[in-house]
């Protein structure tokens, strides 16, 4: 019996393949997977926006007057007034509740009672009622005694100073819990060490405690920051001339009040956008070293959104 070559040839000469051979793979072709939901939801969006463009653009709005008072003297100056009381408001805040912070986490029931009952009162009551109360308080207090200072309380509390403490005072109340929350994210045994080491209790909240606990105190720092932009606006009731009060000055006497409105929402939307963004940038420098990866920044969000609206493909029944 002979043997052809053709039969002994082994699986790469090219002759036929024997049964522990292995089959070459066939091609694979990659299938597009359609995602119409995704464009139907974008195009009943975008249709939406564009109605309530169209609506605004025919309303009997005078827009030529909006660019003209954005730049105006007295609505520069507003904005200026918001930006300097949300700042020190906020530093007033941020000083405040933090040592709030420490009083309630404090052993000492009458440090911690009296930080108890201070966030209970000013968390308990609205702003507004709170300017208010500040704004009035000669008519409690005509006069302002105190043994090496004496004047009319009506000179000493103006509308900035008013401002100033019911914004400030109300604020300090939830950086206190914000500030409470970060220092008892940090573990116990970060405390224990320091002491052990000999550092002393303030020493040890300074040094050790406050700089771990501002990845969780940062985040909701910022937000209340931005949210006190806006709640400046209340000063409004007690003639503190912030932003709205400025255009509330100027549309009381040309009549454009819905363009001095719209001028006004325009300067607080470009307020909030600078601080949105500036915090965004401080939560991730603190996030270094407590991540593998940092966030992604704005602009490579914008970048990853776009992307997401390509068509993935099939390729062996897996979807990429």
């Amino acid at each position: 019996m002979s043997i052809s070559k053709d039969d002994t040839a082994g699986p790469g000469s090219g002759g036929p393949a024997t049964a522990g051979s292995p089959v070459p793979p066939a091609a694979v072709k990659a299938i597009p997977v359609r995602h119409y939901g995704r464009w139907i939801s974008a195009a009943i969006v975008l249709g939406l926006l564009v109605l309530v463009g169209l609506a605004f653009a025919n309303a009997e709005i005078h827009w030529p007057t909006v660019p003209d008072y954005l730049t105006y003297g007295t609505i520069l100056t507003g904005a200026w007034n918001t930006l300097k009381i949300t700042v020190l408001a906020m530093l007033l805040g941020v000083v405040l509740g933090t040592l709030l912070a420490v009083m309630r986490l404090s052993k000492n029931p009458v440090m911690s009672s009296v930080a108890w009952g201070y966030i209970w009162f000013f968390r308990g009551t609205p702003v507004l009622v709170q300017l208010l109360l500040w704004y009035n308080l000669a008519l409690v207090f005509p006069i302002l005694d105190l043994g090496f200072y004496r004047d009319e309380m009506n000179d000493v509390m103006t509308p900035f100073l008013a401002a100033l403490l019911g914004l400030g005072l109300n604020e300090a109340a939830y950086m206190a819990e914000i500030s409470r929350a970060g220092i008892q994210s940090v573990d116990e045994g970060q405390t224990e060490a320091a002491h052990a080491l000999g550092m002393t209790g303030p020493r040890t909240m300074r040094r050790i405690v406050l700089p771990q606990a501002m990845r969780v105190i940062i985040p909701p720092t910022g937000n209340e920051f931005i949210n006190m932009l806006k709640t400046s606006s209340l000063a409004f009731a007690i003639q503190f001339p912030e932003l709205l009060k400025a255009a509330s000055t100027i549309y009381s006497r040309n009549l454009a009040v819905m363009e001095l409105l719209l001028v006004a929402t325009l300067w607080y939307l470009a307020l909030t956008t600078v601080f949105s963004i500036g915090q965004y940038y401080l939560e991730r420098y603190f996030q270094r070293g407590s991540t593998r990866t940092l966030p992604p920044t704005p602009l490579q969000k914008i970048r990853k959104n776009l992307g997401s609206f390509r068509t993935p493909s099939r390729v062996g029944g897996t979807t990429v």
